[in-house]
């Protein structure tokens, strides 16, 4: 509701209309793309390049 409401600013009756799948595909167009997760040769790479500190 706070979605529908806050973010998309629908009005009640649109709100109470629209299916969970029309919801979610108008929230997913206002956030970020997610971006592609690292792979593992990318993660390793990083690793040695930032390695954690010795305790």
């Amino acid at each position: 509701m706070g979605a529908g409401f806050g973010l998309l600013r629908l009005a009640p009756d649109a709100f109470w209309r629209m299916t969970p799948r029309e919801l979610a595909a108008a929230v997913r167009a206002l956030l970020p793309v997610p971006r592609d997760a690292l792979s593992r040769t990318d993660l390793d790479a990083l690793m040695r390049r930032f390695p954690d500190p010795s305790r």
